[in-house]
Order: structure tokens, then sequence, then C-alpha cells
């Protein structure tokens, strides 16, 4: 395995920092030269730290590539066909980092009482999501909680069954960057989802590549 690419995570917040700048400016021309670079980044960075090395890497990779173009796609604004698309792309993404757990290993025991315990916050999302989505969409971001909270409980498992904390928290950290997300489509429109969601989302993203 590689060593952690350390020179990439100075660039990773540059760029970051570049898209929230963008944000902060209502800026799309921004966006596109920095949100695509900042996805990409982390796809780079798995592969320094050595994600073609094992099946588990590659399955990661495959979900980051994935999470790139849900990331392109959710770029223009007010455009409800390509954000059901990138809702798409995250949604393939979330299940391929949760193959990437079971090839990994996970706990069954740890993975029943993980499911058991994240229903409960996937429920009280979706009541405070459901008269707000469009019918259209109903489908799709149900589909969407359901998933990337299987996937979080598959991040647990992984770990009772071998320590593994960045991919706890990366999980974890995807699983709550997506809620600014869902607040700022559905719910109250504002930069602060953004300054708050993309950071984490990008940490998450970070840390679920160093886990290869």
């Amino acid at each position: 395995m590689s060593g952690a690419p350390s020179g990439l995570l100075p660039l990773l917040a540059l760029a970051v920092a570049g898209l929230l700048i963008a944000e902060s400016r209502q800026s799309e021309r921004g966006l596109w030269l920095t949100k695509p670079l900042a996805a990409a980044l982390y796809l780079v960075i798995a592969i320094e730290a050595g994600a073609w090395d094992s099946n588990y890497g590659r399955a990661v990779l495959v979900a980051l590539f994935l999470s790139w173009w849900g990331d392109v796609l959710l770029i223009p604004r007010d455009r409800p066909a390509v954000f059901r698309a990138g809702i798409l792309a995250f949604l393939a993404g979330h299940l391929a980092f949760a193959v990437a757990f079971v090839i990994r290993g996970v706990s069954p025991g740890a993975l029943v009482i993980a499911l058991g315990l994240m229903a409960i916050p996937a429920v009280v999302v979706h009541q405070w999501l459901a008269d707000r989505v469009p019918a259209d969409l109903k489908g799709a971001v149900l589909a969407y909680i359901a998933v990337i909270s299987v996937m979080f409980a598959l991040a647990v498992a992984t770990h009772a069954r071998a320590p593994a904390l960045l991919i706890v928290a990366g999980a974890g950290l995807f699983w709550i960057s997506d809620l600014f997300v869902a607040r700022d489509r559905f719910v109250k429109r504002g930069f602060e989802n953004r300054f708050i969601g993309l950071p984490l989302y990008f940490v998450a993203q970070m840390l679920l590549s160093l886990s290869v």
C-alpha cells in the first residue's frame, strides 16, 4: 500500500475553499471550475493511498467515481431532471460503498443492531421531508435515505469486525452532510447549508479514500 498522500490534502482544502467562495457568490462558472476538481482529488487521494491494491479499495474507487458524477450533476440550479440524476448517482455510490464494506467483512450481530438504531433517524428524516419533497422525487429521496442509512450501518458493522474508525467517521459525516443538501433543496435554501455541508462532505470522502 502506498503512503498517505499528505501533499494532496492541502490541495483538496484549497479546492473546497474555492468552492465555498463560488457558492457564496452564486457563481456557476466558479462551481464548474472548483467542484469537479475538488471531487476528482478524493479519487486521486484514494489511488495514491493504494486503492488498486485490494478488492475493498477498488470497490471504494467505484463509489468515489459515482460520487464524482453526483457532485457534477448537482451543479446546475433549478433543473429537477439533472438533480434526480445526481441523486441516483449518489445512490449508486452509496450502494458501492455498502458493497465495499461487505467485501471488507462485517459483523452480523453488529449489523442487526446498527440497522435497528439507524431506522430511527431515517424515519425522522423521512417525516421531516415528506411534505416538502415534490411528488416526482419522493421515491428517489426515500430510496436515498434508506440506502445511506444501510451504508452507515454496514460501516459500523465492518468496524465491529475489524477496527476501522476512518470508515465509521467517513460514513457518519457523509450521512450528516446529506441533511444539509436536503435542507437546502427542500426546506430552506441558503449559503449556510453549503458552508456546513460541503466541508463535512469532502472530509467524509477524504476519510473514506484514506481508508483503503
